[in-house]
């Protein structure tokens, strides 16, 4: 057990901090772990990079990356800095000041929240825990769990958050395959429940991030994460809405935003697709509307909207099935049906929660013959809810490979595609994406 004051314990720690003397631990080396790790390093810190899976570590021990959006010249550039290592091995926690979480949070097959990452890393910081370290939980989960989940797992040992460790939340805020931020230059949100922790995180953060919002507790912090993202949830599925109501209507939802956005004030362009993809948006609202049933209240705006995007990819079959029958003069039972883009969104090699799975899956059984292109996906890996797919492999970029087949859907818009010579070489095209926008021969070109 500890004897030195609390006080004494976050002295010590914050010097190491502001210095940046600290050891840093990275627990997930993902799309936002392996990110964070390079941030930290580049402000001076030495880190340790955790992860269960042992080919990732020895990728990255390696100089290699193990995705698309974080540039192997970077990792190579961690390793060859003299100041990283990547270990499967947890009992390398005693080693750091700092321990970030930054595991997934996905939902069960009942929708509900799935915490079985947190909880097991937790189970695992907890077994090698000492004092004078701050913990930070940095993935995606409801108000509340910081405290009421892992705070418990990391006491189980006999040391107590804000007396022997200090446990804090500061939400992460990735944007995989934008060229435009990156993990130091996008203000972070933390949260602590005592002024020793909030001062802590705020202490280390800073040296890594350019701008620290601090706000009163883990479970504010833990709520602005899943606004950002439920907000985005519901004005995707207000213009996915639009677009219904304007298509009928004869008018493109496109142009209408295109427009709209022109106005200085009071409007935020969102734009339709063929259903939420990703680690975030499809999953955080549900997180919030499991939690708010403890306190008795509806969610019904949230769940609408949820209605609305799972409803997508549904929209999109039915264009495809419409476009293939009048201008192709075909059923979609027997239709050879070329779906571009797996990934989630353009630019990535991120399929989780992918509408392109789901949609691939449907026509293939409504009778259609289903292949894909993804430049960024060579392969289908192995994934939960969609297994068969795992082993399918993309088809080469070729005249002869994309003309043999009846339709082209575009459900993923990844700018490394040449779509002039798709306007030439498909039969028809299905857009979900207005990727064919700058196409001006648009008459074997449907928007969906």
């Amino acid at each position: 057990m500890n004897s030195e004051p609390a006080s004494d314990l976050a002295i010590r720690l914050r010097e190491r901090f502001v210095s940046r003397k600290a050891t840093v631990g990275v627990i997930g080396m993902g799309y936002v772990g392996l990110p964070l790790a390079i941030a930290a390093n580049r402000a001076g810190f030495n880190v340790v990079g955790f992860d269960i899976d042992k080919s990732r570590v020895d990728a990255i021990n390696s100089g290699q990356s193990p995705m698309h959006t974080v540039p192997g010249e970077r990792v190579k550039a961690l390793i060859d800095g003299g100041r990283f290592r990547a270990t499967a091995d947890y009992s390398n926690i005693k080693q750091v000041d700092a321990v970030m979480i930054c595991v997934p949070t996905p939902l069960s097959r009942h929708r509900e929240p799935d915490l079985t990452y947190i909880e097991r890393t937790g189970e695992a910081i907890g077994e090698h825990l000492r004092a004078g370290q701050l913990v930070v939980l940095e993935s995606t989960t409801y108000p509340g769990t910081t405290q009421e989940v892992l705070r418990p797992l990391l006491e189980a040992r006999g040391l107590k958050a804000g007396v022997d460790f200090f446990l804090a939340y500061a939400p992460e805020r990735e944007d995989p395959g934008s060229p435009n931020f990156e993990t130091s230059t996008i203000p972070r949100v933390v949260g602590g429940d005592d002024p020793l922790t909030a001062d802590l995180a705020v202490a280390l953060y800073s040296q890594i991030i350019d701008k620290v919002v601090p706000v009163s507790s883990c479970a504010t912090a833990e709520a602005v994460k899943l606004t950002e993202n439920i907000f985005r949830a519901v004005n995707i599925a207000l213009v996915n809405e639009l677009k219904l109501i304007y298509g009928r209507m004869g008018i493109s939802i496109w142009e209408v935003i295109d427009a709209a956005k022109t106005k200085p004030f009071g409007f935020m362009a969102f734009y339709p697709g063929p259903g939420l993809g990703g680690h975030c948006i499809p999953i955080d609202p549900f997180y919030l509307t499991w939690k708010a049933r403890e306190f008795n209240v509806p969610t019904r705006f949230i769940e609408l909207a949820g209605e609305v995007n799972a409803a997508a990819p549904h929209y999109v079959i039915q264009a495809l099935v419409e476009a293939l029958s009048v201008k192709g003069k075909k059923s979609l039972n027997g239709s050879r049906i070329l779906l571009l883009g797996l990934a989630y969104k353009k630019n990535v090699d991120d399929m989780r929660e992918s509408p392109s799975l789901n949609i691939l899956e449907e026509l293939e059984a409504r009778g259609a013959a289903v292949s894909y292109y993804d430049p960024f996906i060579p392969v289908v890996p192995m994934t939960r809810e969609h297994a068969a797919l795992a082993g399918r492999k993309s088809i080469g970029w070729t005249k002869d490979s994309v003309s043999p087949f009846d339709v082209a859907l575009i459900c993923t818009d990844h700018d490394n595609v040449n779509y002039a010579e798709l306007a030439q070489w498909a039969a028809l095209i299905v857009d979900t994406r207005n990727a064919m926008r700058e196409i001006a021969d648009r008459g074997r070109i449907v928007l969906a």
